[in-house]
């Protein structure tokens, strides 16, 4: 049973939503009962990242239908109602500080490696991912613990 303080719609932004957020996303969909409303987005876009796709199909999770968004595009089509934002980058969470002047949502930043600029061969590259996915993993179970409402 989750604590009463879990939110039930949560936001996972970062810079450009191709990388961590939707790894993010990804894996507290993996663990959030079904009333969880879990969505990502980003200060800016750029094409999803094939790095995050594998890193994330290597722990049993798809994202590869993923469509990058702004936090425009969310406000947009489908408002910015959330209790939750969780920012994984400085960019995300000053966008989202801005954000939540006219909004009540609590935010909470966890400083987030980005991978992108990892070196070496493919297979060092997708450990840099699997190391983010893993990081973040670690800080949802903590955040909102270790229930698998969406896999029972």
């Amino acid at each position: 049973m989750a604590p009463a303080r879990q939110p039930q719609a949560v936001l996972f932004a970062c810079g450009m939503n191709s990388v961590r957020s939707p790894m993010a996303e990804g894996l507290l969909r993996s663990i959030a009962p079904r009333t969880m409303y879990v969505r990502s987005a980003g200060v800016k876009t750029q094409p999803l990242d094939p790095f995050a796709v594998a890193a994330m199909a290597d722990r049993g999770i798809d994202i590869a239908k993923h469509k990058p968004i702004t936090f425009e595009d969310l406000d947009d089509y489908e408002g910015m109602n959330f209790d939750l934002i969780v920012t994984l980058s400085p960019e995300a969470h000053h966008k989202a500080l801005e954000l939540t002047r006219s909004h009540a949502i609590d935010v909470e930043y966890w400083p987030t490696f980005d991978p992108t600029g990892a070196e070496g061969s493919r297979e060092q590259k997708l450990a840099a991912y699997r190391d983010v996915a893993e990081t973040l993993m670690q800080r949802i179970y903590k955040r909102f613990g270790r229930h698998s409402g969406a896999n029972e």
